[in-house]
């Protein structure tokens, strides 16, 4: 089986240079012509996927090659672009950067991968003829790759534009199909090492508007396209059907609840796809809005940053007594990242300590910088609700929030950090009864164990509470 997806990929040669801003404006602008656009992000970076979903108005999946395997890769990128017109995957960092001096994991190995033509951003701030030295490195550097068109962003004036245009398209052999001037106004604004998450931006529609009103006038909108339809034949992974999806569903349905909110809204979408297919009947709950927790086998709690809303948080204590109680009574509860710390004794911001819901013995506080970025390794060395001991675990940690642990002993951890931060750089994975919290992502789409698990654990324990 085989396969002429359209597709590219947006790429740049260093991070910063304008590549959600394109890959927005160009998912809004292909959307806008009544082209169905699958995006995708590559890497575990979930705040600019969730503005590839409100551009694109569908599901943004996360394509990273140390969380999934190649031919979980190649599958999944298949699965979630068969019947769209045009996919769009949005790189990270620079085109080569990646763990190693081999730049595994990086943008330019998932473009060889899926055979996909790739479009470089470069940022040509106060330089002319030299970008055509750096984008016939990247040329020279991997023969393999398919670097089909070059975008320029921050342009000084016609005469640089000239220069620059007229050079790549000399020495490279490569046409130039788009040319983005400086701009005056910037609707994206960053924090977290990326931009503000969506849901905390009132004028999120404007933002996106704004992107393809900057693609619709600066690039060249029918080449791109045409690049995209010239793709190579992907040809299906060699992969296992098995893995491929989660158990038959079960005949007796669960009610798995899951909190999405403006403080939490962080979930993989195979997360949620892989409950669902195991029979889950998702139900969405809001913890600043609903009075107390509804009737639920299981609850999942997904990342996020419950500080921009802590007050609100706070003041909902009949949702979190509510929680407690739950907690206490058994319900199985899965969180990450986000959940953790909602699910701790309080949030402390600028000295003033939020109360949460006070399942777990710890506080956190807010630093300034991460404390935790990146992937993450771990070793399930205790019994917990739903990890065997010995299982490996890979995952991804983003957090700028710290837990003040007084005694080493005073907590119940069920992991083994052997790559990231975690609780202290040691431990991770709180467990209490039927909960288990841990600031790791874990990816369903690699490890399709979290799901199983999760899920029979909450069939176990509603068998178990038959009267």
């Amino acid at each position: 089986m085989s396969n002429t997806l359209p597709r590219i990929i947006i790429a740049a040669l260093k991070g910063g240079s304008g590549k959600t801003i394109v890959s927005l404006g160009l998912a809004a602008a292909w959307l806008d012509k009544g082209l169905k656009v699958a995006p995708f992000k590559k890497g575990p970076d979930f705040i600019d996927a969730s503005w590839l979903t409100l551009a694109a108005r569908r599901p943004c999946y996360n394509l990273d090659a140390f969380l999934m395997t190649d031919p979980q890769i190649v599958q999944s990128f298949q699965s979630n672009s068969a019947g769209m017109d045009i996919s769009l995957i949005e790189g990270n960092r620079g085109l080569f950067d990646g763990l190693d001096q081999e730049g595994r994991y990086s943008t330019a190995a998932l473009g060889k991968l899926l055979k996909i033509p790739i479009i470089i951003i470069v940022d040509v701030t106060m330089v002319t003829r030299t970008v055509a030295a750096l984008v016939l490195g990247c040329q020279k550097f991997d023969p393999g790759l398919q670097i089909a068109g070059i975008i320029l962003n921050r342009v000084a004036g016609p005469r640089q534009d000239s220069i620059v245009r007229n050079s790549i398209e000399h020495y490279c052999n490569i046409p130039v199909v788009g040319s983005i001037p400086k701009l005056k106004e910037n609707l994206f604004p960053e924090r977290h090492m990326g931009l503000i998450p969506h849901r905390e931006r009132g004028r999120a529609e404007k933002a996106i508007t704004w992107a393809k009103r900057v693609v619709e006038q600066n690039l060249d909108l029918e080449s791109i396209e045409k690049i995209a339809g010239d793709s190579d034949l992907l040809e299906s992974a060699d992969y296992d059907q098995k893995q491929a999806q989660p158990d038959t569903p079960h005949k007796e349905p669960l009610r798995i609840g899951f909190i999405r909110d403006n403080a939490f809204w962080f979930y993989y979408p195979e997360n949620l796809d892989q409950l669902k297919k195991l029979g889950a009947v998702l139900i969405e709950v809001d913890s600043m809005a609903d009075k107390k927790l509804p009737p639920l086998d299981a609850l999942y709690i997904g990342g996020g940053f419950p500080e921009t809303q802590a007050e609100a948080l706070a003041n909902n204590k009949g949702f979190r007594d509510s929680l407690r109680e739950s907690i206490e009574a058994g319900l199985p509860v899965y969180a990450e990242c986000g959940g953790l710390m909602y699910l701790g004794e309080s949030l402390i911001l600028k000295e003033i300590a939020y109360p949460m819901v006070g399942a777990l013995p710890l506080k956190y506080v807010l630093k300034k910088k991460p404390q935790g970025h990146g992937y993450t390794i771990l070793k399930v060395n205790r019994p917990n609700p739903f990890y065997p001991v010995g299982e490996i675990l890979k995952g991804h940690e983003f957090h700028y929030s710290k837990p003040l642990i007084r005694e080493s002993n005073e907590i119940d951890t069920a992991f083994q950090v052997k790559r990231g931060r975690g609780l202290d750089g040691q431990r991770d994975g709180l467990y209490k009864k039927n909960l288990l919290a841990t600031y790791t992502h874990v990816h369903a789409a690699g490890n399709s164990l979290w799901s199983k698990s999760f899920y029979n654990k909450a069939l176990q324990v509603k068998r178990q509470n038959r009267p």
